[in-house]
């Protein structure tokens, strides 16, 4: 787990610096650079999805495929439940935040992979993580009302 986690945080910290300066490069003042822009931030982000695979098989967490695509789905989960969040200004410590949430989806999709992890913890980890979203969603209803 310690391996996964540093893996994708690392590779969380570099997607965010990426795409950062693929934003800033495309320069996007008006919606008809919308879809160029986010075409750039999906395309890096499926190629180090692909690039997290291999790191991960590099550094001995098997399989390194199944737990880049668990991640990766934990993460959009965590996106989700962070639109609830009020937003800030990009500051240097949004790269932090990244590698920290990558962290910890990197870790928890190596524990929920593991080959030896019982199938009901596997079952309590990925319900707490699909809670995730509606708790976000009723904190955000109660925090700021309908």
């Amino acid at each position: 787990m310690g391996r996964a986690a540093a893996v994708c945080a690392a590779l969380g910290v570099f997607w965010w610096a990426t795409v950062r300066l693929a934003w800033a490069g495309v320069g996007c003042a008006d919606w008809g650079c919308l879809a160029p822009a986010l075409g750039v931030v999906v395309v890096i982000s499926v190629a180090l999805l692909a690039g997290s695979a291999l790191a991960l098989e590099r550094v001995a967490v098997r399989p390194g495929r199944r737990v880049a695509l668990t991640a990766a789905g934990m993460l959009v989960v965590f996106r989700l439940a962070g639109e609830s969040v009020p937003s800030w200004p990009a500051s240097p410590l949004d790269a932090v935040l990244v590698g920290t949430v990558c962290a910890v989806a990197g870790a928890l999709a190596a524990y929920v992979t593991e080959a030896g992890t019982p199938r009901w913890r596997r079952l309590v980890a990925a319900l707490a993580v699909a809670a995730l979203v509606p708790i976000a969603l009723v904190a955000s209803v109660a925090a700021r009302g309908l």
